[in-house]
């Protein structure tokens, strides 16, 4: 990873903060590219994995789209001069202000997840003298093999309108006035790195999209989500993901023709691209025997470990020639239990002032960072910047 290369360049840069690796997040970006232009794709950035402008800035360049799920997001991509019909809307509870301002701003798809919020968006777009295009998010009920807690597309999710209200969706579509229905949107989960999982819900999304088409409704947009997962265990051997056997996952599988194809992106355009450099404060020895280092980091800055019980490999940057590995509880600085980092971790002996670097944390990092206990927010180092 990029930290062990420049360590001594590190040394004088108060921790925590994040670095970013710019020319693997423009590699990666690159490579997606050059494998979605092969078929047309559009792709579209999940702002929410993280929204630093000039990762944002990089995913412009490219000329990606966006997804957004707030209001808040909206602004900001609009700001930095995204264009409006490249911003797809997503989320399961859009406010009515976060609502009329992806009306006003004339987005390409509000990606509607419920009954009611088909009604209210045509509402509100009736108040306001304009048309709303939207999409359907339905709930296609595939298991992603994922953790429970990113799991978005099973019949027991919150997400998306389910089986047994589509036929009343495809009744009432018909009567909203100031609606342009576009098509159909999906996403069934994070994480995913059986490419077999996607070669299943390109068959579901198949049956479905004959459906709506039978039931007189062409369909002009198909929004398949993202959720391609990342090599947490082995970043160093694998810096992106195999972006050729994602996209043929829907190549030899999606038998859907004449309609745009969409992909919302997120962990898997920005995870690798990103560490979390921390220090070691202090060593101890616990009641049960076990030896904890105390790092800078903590679950405000990461807070992936905590939430999810997610792995990320920790290397010591400081690491002695010849030290024996030791197995480490890494414990952040935060007052709670859950603010660990690994157990039973085994690396060479660290020692306090030791730099560590926290892996695959350009994803779901800094966008979920928060002040708790009144940190301060992670400050940010550019590769390009160093």
């Amino acid at each position: 990873m990029l930290s062990r290369t420049i360590k001594e360049q590190l040394r004088g840069i108060p921790t925590p903060f994040y670095l970013y690796d710019m020319q693997l997040l423009g590699a990666t970006l690159d490579a997606i590219k050059n494998e979605a232009d092969r078929d047309g794709y559009k792709i579209h950035y999940a702002i929410k994995a993280n929204n630093d402008e000039r990762i944002l800035k990089a995913v412009l360049a490219r000329g990606f789209g966006i997804d957004c799920v707030s209001g808040n997001e909206l602004r900001l991509i609009r700001r930095l001069g995204f264009p409006a019909d490249s911003i797809v809307y997503a989320g399961v509870g859009k406010s009515d202000t976060e609502i009329r301002l992806g009306i006003s701003e004339d987005i390409r798809a509000f990606n509607c997840e419920s009954l009611q919020e088909l009604q209210i968006i045509n509402e509100l777009a009736g108040e306001m003298g304009k048309r709303a295009r939207v999409a359907l998010r339905i709930n296609p009920d595939v298991d992603p093999q994922t953790h429970r807690h990113i799991s978005t597309g099973q019949a027991d999710s919150k997400f998306g309108i389910s089986y047994r209200e589509i036929d009343q969706v495809a009744e009432d579509l018909a009567t909203y006035k100031n609606l342009d229905f576009q098509g159909l949107h999906f996403h069934i989960g994070s994480q995913i790195t059986d490419m077999h999982v996607f070669e299943l819900f390109c068959r579901r999304v198949n049956s479905l999209v004959e459906w709506f088409v039978e039931k007189g409704f062409p369909l002009t947009y198909l929004n398949m989500g993202g959720g391609l997962g990342v090599n947490y265990n082995s970043p160093e051997t694998e810096s992106m993901p195999d972006f050729k056997a994602y996209f043929d996952a829907f190549r030899n599988n999606l038998k859907v023709s004449g309609v745009e194809t969409h992909f919302e992106l997120g962990r898997a355009m920005v995870a690798q691209c990103g560490e979390l450099i921390s220090r070691v404060l202090f060593n101890k020895i616990n009641s049960a025997g076990a030896q904890v280092v105390i790092i800078d980091g903590s679950m405000s800055e990461l807070i992936r470990p905590a939430l999810y019980e997610a792995y990320h490999e920790i290397e010591n940057l400081d690491a002695r020639p010849g030290s024996s590995r030791i197995p480490y509880i890494i414990a952040g600085t935060v007052c709670e239990s859950a603010d660990i980092f690994a157990t039973d971790r085994l690396l060479p002996e660290l020692r306090r002032g030791d730099l560590v670097t926290i892996k695959s944390a350009g994803a779901y990092g800094a966008s979920m960072a928060s002040c708790y206990n009144m940190h301060d927010l992670p400050r940010v180092v550019y590769s390009d910047n160093i």
